[in-house]
């Protein structure tokens, strides 16, 4: 969360969700904003800050995802599960339920035979979504999970340059200049189902039912 954003950890520990989970134990870190900015510099920036205070993480691995998606357990669990040390989920865009428009404009990974990442590319042609489609025609999305190796993404990380067309530090970049150090390091994960995104005030309404239909002792 950033520093002028307290409504995240007010909600888990003083409103509606406190208490509700026992068995988590959540801790919070304010991403800063430099003095130059007035908005956080990304989320690849928010990740950093975030192991830079959790030094006892160092040998071992993390998941990290959106804050506006809602993945599901099997997702949680593939990526939990799996031995690479390093790994994407990777969606099949046939299974998304999304509108064309939208879909389009979803990053499309690239993998090699092995089913390792080759690549991530933002907001893709029509061309490139052509070229990422693999032998079957099944088209990869990345929908930001990704399951990493605390030491080998921290130096990445640590040297991550700012976009220059968005200005900020994006987890595909991350990933990408991850993968140009480390060819091959990072495993996709195959899953065909869909993911329930909340990205605009659009979506609250598609969001709340799909929870009320879902979880409804929520």
């Amino acid at each position: 969360m950033s520093e002028q954003d307290i409504s995240v950890r007010g909600y888990y520990e003083e409103a509606g969700a406190a208490g509700q989970w026992p068995q988590l134990d959540i801790s919070y870190i304010a991403q800063k904003i430099p003095r130059d900015r007035t908005t956080p510099c990304g989320a690849a920036d928010a990740l950093l800050q975030a192991l830079r205070v959790t030094s006892s993480w160092r040998g071992q691995k993390f998941t990290v995802c959106n804050s506006d998606n809602l993945y599901s357990v099997r997702a949680l669990r593939l990526l939990l599960d799996d031995t690479h040390r390093n790994a994407l989920i990777d969606y099949d865009r046939a299974a998304l339920r999304f509108d064309h428009d939208r879909i389009m404009k979803f990053a499309v990974t690239r993998t090699d035979a092995d089913g390792f990442v080759v690549d991530i590319i933002e907001k893709p042609s029509p061309g490139a979504i052509a070229d990422a489609a693999d032998a079957s025609g099944r088209i990869g999305i990345s929908m930001n999970i990704f399951r990493l190796d605390y030491d080998m993404i921290l130096p990445v990380l640590e040297a991550q340059p700012f976009d220059p067309a968005r200005n900020e530090k994006d987890m595909p970049a991350a990933i990408n200049n991850l993968l140009f150090l480390h060819p091959r390091s990072v495993f996709a994960i195959p899953l065909a189902e869909h993911v329930v995104d909340l990205t605009s005030q659009a979506d609250i309404s598609v969001v709340s039912e799909y929870l009320q239909r879902e979880f409804p002792d929520l």
